[in-house]
């Protein structure tokens, strides 16, 4: 195996695949990056079982060459290694060539000799094509994670909840995570009949789309989505994204939306954001940062947060609106502003059915977006 390659190229891609490879793997070879060159380019793999990333730099592209010079052939070298040298190579371009499992990188006057592993002991990842795909634009499928994964589960006492559920329904495709004291679910409208899709519901790790939503760029390429019994693959033009899922059933979460409020108060979405932010300063001592909201006349909304060791604040902000009973309700601080900050709108819109019961969250026009909330009890 040999090739030339543009230096940044291989560094982005390596970036990408080093997401998936762990060090505490039980498998030795899998603590590596696979390298694979072939006549139209190279492709880079790292997994850790639970995750497979391949990412492809093709010889050329739109008329820019990214690599030269190949003679096929493939490798498997440490990665706890190969990444730091390319980094700190000090020309744009990189030569690697093997003989046998020995590799040798040149760059300038720097030239390394590292130890490979027979490629052919890698795992061959599953080439997944099924009835069961789908396409979205990718930005859109990075809004659907950012507004939904915040909210899975970070405690494996119920790993089935470490996940999100996305599932087809109604003709909509719905993002839903929940670790049991919050719910934040995102849907957005299937362009493809339902009727195609084998996959009705899955749960993948939220670890997995957290690692994914940091590679994929914000464009409106579409990304493609295939289902399996037990995996995901997430596919664009030049990365392979394989993520296994979760066994077990989700809970089912649509009763636990209240069906209708006794208070509704719509409010400017940033100043509440930042209100909620000051009076947390106080609560961090305290019972996992909780802060206190009551509905006063005048659509005056106060946010009190007390701490007795440390002392306490109160700041009152004058929503749109406040419609129905008067209420005061605690909740977490923590969840209230992530549930904010996922909202995406300016005007948002929080329904409560009294002080003991869960609270909704939606942008003021839209109800493709949910955040649920449980207060919590003060004394």
């Amino acid at each position: 195996m040999k090739f030339v390659i543009q230096r940044d190229e291989l560094m982005n891609s390596l970036q990408n695949v080093m997401k998936a490879i762990s060090p505490r793997t039980t498998i030795p070879i899998l603590t590596g990056v696979k390298v694979e060159a072939t006549n139209h380019g190279i492709t880079l793999t790292g997994s850790d079982s639970d995750i497979s990333i391949e990412s492809f730099i093709p010889a050329e592209e739109d008329g820019i060459v990214y690599v030269e010079q190949i003679e096929p052939g493939s490798i498997v070298l440490q990665a706890k290694y190969f990444p730091d040298i390319i980094k700190k190579l000090p020309e744009k371009t990189v030569e690697i060539e093997s003989d046998g499992l020995k590799v040798t990188i040149r760059s300038g006057g720097s030239e390394f000799h590292l130890n490979g592993q027979d490629a052919d002991e890698y795992p061959q990842l599953p080439k997944l094509h099924t009835e069961d795909s789908f396409d979205l634009p990718t930005d859109l499928l990075k809004n659907l994670i950012k507004q939904t994964v915040f909210a899975v589960s970070t405690v494996e006492t119920r790993p089935i909840l470490t996940g999100v559920n996305v599932k087809v329904e109604e003709g909509f495709l719905n993002f839903v995570a929940t670790d049991s004291h919050r719910l934040a679910s995102r849907k957005i409208p299937l362009d493809i009949d339902p009727a195609n899709l084998k996959f009705s519901s899955v749960v993948i790790p939220g670890k997995s789309l957290n690692e994914l939503n940091k590679i994929l760029e914000d464009t409106q390429e579409n990304i493609e989505i295939s289902v399996t019994e037990n995996q995901v693959l997430f596919r664009t033009k030049h990365l392979y994204f394989l993520s296994r899922l979760l066994d077990g059933n989700y809970p089912e979460t649509s009763r636990l939306i209240p069906e209708q409020s006794k208070t509704i108060v719509h409010s400017a979405t940033k100043e509440l954001l930042q209100s909620i932010d000051r009076a947390s300063l106080l609560a961090k001592e305290s019972r996992n940062n909780v802060v206190r909201l009551m509905t006063k006349q005048n659509a005056q909304v106060e946010i009190s947060s007390n701490s007795p060791e440390v002392g306490n604040v109160t700041e009152e902000v004058t929503a749109k609106s406040i419609e129905g009973e008067e209420l005061k309700i605690s909740f977490s601080a923590k969840y209230m502003m992530d549930a904010l900050k996922a909202v995406e709108n300016e005007q948002v819109r929080i329904e409560f059915t009294g002080a003991m019961r869960p609270f909704i969250i939606r942008p003021i026009d839209n109800d493709q977006i949910l955040q649920l909330i449980l207060p919590v009890r003060t004394y």
